[in-house]
């Protein structure tokens, strides 16, 4: 089974940490959303999509390349997340997109991310020193329980 990690993050790594972790633990391919091209996707069974939350949603690269995406056949994805706060919801909405393209969504994955953007430049950030060795660790674990799946 061939996978592929695509992933956006512009902030300040945290996204890029989680991707790099669980493309380790399943020897998946890694790709920036950043200009890639929809039809990467033909030569892989599993996809995750993973990007920082910005404002309550995840980034519009991410989101413009599911939208752009022509159909997912009937392959399995996952998605997973960072955010600055605890239980966001953004990943409803891109399961929602990758599901409207056909795909099987395994599940999703969120862990916090330092950020200090906007207003919590002024208090020096929250979620300092996220994603942890421990937020790998479940983001590896994550990913391991679908190659027994698929």
């Amino acid at each position: 089974m061939k996978k592929l990690i695509i992933y956006s993050s512009a902030h300040k790594g945290n996204t890029e940490k989680v991707a790099k972790a669980m493309a380790e633990a399943i020897r998946a391919d890694l790709a920036r959303v950043e200009g890639l091209n929809p039809g990467i996707i033909e030569g892989y069974d599993m996809i995750g999509f993973g990007s920082g939350i910005y404002g309550g949603r995840p980034s519009a690269e991410l989101a413009g390349f599911i939208d752009r995406l022509q159909d997912g056949l009937g392959k399995k994805a996952f998605a997973f997340f960072t955010c600055g706060f605890e239980g966001s919801k953004a990943n409803g909405s891109i399961k929602q997109m990758l599901e409207g393209k056909g795909f099987e969504v395994l599940g999703s994955f969120a862990c916090r991310g330092f950020t200090d953007y906007g207003p919590f430049k002024i208090i020096g950030g929250i979620s300092k020193g996220r994603p942890n060795e421990r937020d790998l660790l479940d983001a590896k674990n994550f990913v391991l329980r679908f190659i027994e799946y698929a």
